[in-house]
């Protein structure tokens, strides 16, 4: 043991740690780059010494030891500098000279992240393996091929519906009795959920809203993206794209000033109003902005110093149970845009869902509901809630809507569906099955994050740092020097990509289903799964 380390109770050695950085001294050239880019700095030129011995074959006088020194690259084994495995050190180097390797063996370092007293946080997977979603099946067929319904065709357009749905009849009651008809969104089913302009960069939301834009004004695509928690930059707030917009306002209404203060100079309503409560990822524990990422502007629209930690705002004073809390915000975001726009509320899935959904039933100016599942979220949550809170997406949704059924409102109150929608990749196919089982929409995050800006993160815990802005990337961060990285135009690019490739597969599984004219929201007896007590559950076909 040299004498500039020391043996504490957290001292680890390379194969302790989760992941390992492989050099190779023979292609390295020396050029800084890995170490420069590393977010974590797991890594940097370290002075190697080689003892050699030198034979002679002549005289033994001749015969000596060696001291050669070579300079090389020397991974940290600390906690704080622990190599998270994005591999950047990987992409930047010319020679491929270096790569992380996932060990093998026990990661030693889960019992020692917890030092001075604080758990480790993570930027918001969930390391659980697999999902029921990806094992459902559609099973029913079309026994025609009709070629207008002809999966390589698409002659027929997608669409749901966002805002409370009436008769016509009712709709003339309201008309008559209140002066008004609930407004009403023709939307895509596949929406952008709420990512913050805070909790990602400038660069990639401003990627995100060029691709919306484009999408539905070149494409013919009402895409919409939710702005999440804390406001948007007042640019957008007064442009012609805030109808491609849902704002969402939280409970503690952070960021509610910069809003409020430019309805009066916006030129387009937005489209809906999403009023959070609760997150999927971390039921109760509300999201947390860390002091790193509050720079200057983010500050100015929250409303709050600038480099101080942003955990979510309590729920204001004036809301004593969710029930009142829903009642009055949804009442008082709807007057605010004199009741032309739709309101409805997000809440984490829980077992609990159906009392709100109830009274939400009940609320004349509800426009729908919002309900985030476990597998979602890509802020700070804790591990500990990350991994042993929440709950399902799919069985949540399905009692809600058999509950809808139940009271006849399943055609009236649209409930879209978030959490882990694409987790492994089937993004067309979960978004499919959770529309059968009874939801108008969905929402996605954090597989807009991996499609279109490239994030390296994995369910396995590979890099998750999207919570302290040093995201090699640039997709998280609030550091030039990072977010730089990220070209917008490129990320708009992807989304334009991504929302048409979505489009032509969810229609390759909707078209044999013979539904070509509308969303097969509720169509529960196309689907099964292998599974009996899956399907019990869900009440959905058991096949094998």
């Amino acid at each position: 043991m040299s004498s500039n380390r020391s043996l504490e109770p957290s001292a680890l050695s390379l194969n302790d740690l989760p992941w390992q950085v492989k050099f190779s001294n023979d292609r390295c050239t020396l050029c800084g780059q890995c170490t420069a880019v590393c977010p974590v700095k797991a890594i940097e030129l370290g002075v190697f010494r080689k003892r050699t011995l030198k034979p002679s074959i002549r005289r033994q006088a001749d015969q000596g030891v060696a001291q050669d020194v070579f300079y090389g690259i020397r991974q940290k084994t600390d906690v704080a500098h622990a190599c998270i495995g994005c591999a950047m050190c990987t992409l930047v180097c010319p020679n491929d000279a270096i790569h992380p390797e996932k060990n093998p063996g026990l990661d030693r370092m889960k019992f020692h992240i917890n030092q001075q007293g604080v758990p480790r946080r993570r930027g918001g997977r969930r390391n659980a393996a697999g999902s029921i979603l990806d094992r459902i099946k559609f099973t029913r067929i079309s026994m025609l091929t009709d070629p207008a319904l002809d999966a390589g065709r698409h002659e027929f357009e997608m669409r749901t519906l966002l805002g409370r749905v009436l008769s016509p009849r009712e709709n003339m009651k309201r008309l008559k009795e209140k002066g008004w008809i609930p407004p009403v969104r023709e939307i895509y089913p596949l929406i952008i959920g709420g990512m913050s302009f805070g909790a990602l960069s400038p660069t990639m939301w401003e990627g995100l809203q060029m691709g919306v834009a484009y999408l539905n004004e070149e494409m013919g695509m009402p895409v919409r993206m939710c702005t999440g928690e804390g406001g948007c930059p007042p640019r957008l707030l007064r442009s012609r794209f805030l109808k491609y917009v849902i704002l969402q306002i939280a409970s503690g209404y952070f960021g509610w000033d910069e809003i409020i203060h430019a309805i009066p100079h916006m030129k387009e309503d937005p489209c809906a109003i999403e009023i959070k409560y609760g997150q999927g990822a971390k039921p109760g524990d509300g999201g947390l902005l860390m002091w790193h990422k509050v720079n200057k502007l983010i500050a100015a629209i929250r409303g709050v110093p600038a480099g101080v930690s942003l955990p979510s705002p309590p729920t204001h004073q004036t809301q004593y149970s969710i029930e009142e809390s829903v009642a009055k915000m949804i009442l008082s975001m709807s007057m605010a845009w004199g009741f032309r726009v739709p309101v409805y509320p997000k809440i984490s899935a829980s077992s609990t869902s159906l009392a709100v959904l109830n009274n939400l039933t009940r609320n004349d100016y509800a426009s729908g509901l919002a309900i985030d599942g476990e597998d979602g979220g890509t802020g700070a949550a804790y591990t500990v809630s990350m991994d042993h809170m929440g709950h399902p997406i799919a069985s949540c949704i399905r009692d809600n809507y058999l509950n809808l059924i139940k009271i006849g409102k399943q055609n009236e109150i649209p409930i879209f569906a978030g959490g882990g929608i694409g987790k492994n990749g089937n993004l067309a196919a979960n978004a499919a099955a959770l529309i059968m089982l009874g939801a108008s929409g969905v929402q996605i995050g954090k597989y807009v994050m991996q499609a279109a800006a490239g994030c390296v993160g994995t369910e396995e815990d590979r890099c998750n740092v999207c919570n302290v802005g040093i995201c090699p990337k640039g997709i998280t961060s609030q550091d030039p020097r990072l977010y730089r990285r990220l070209d917008p135009e490129d990320v708009a690019e992807r989304v334009v990509d991504l929302f048409v490739s979505f489009d032509t597969e969810l229609k390759k599984i909707v078209a044999p289903l013979g539904r070509s004219t509308s969303l097969p929201i509720g169509m529960s007896d196309a689907l099964g799964i292998d599974d009996v007590a899956a399907a019990q559950r869900l009440s959905i076909k058991y096949v094998v």
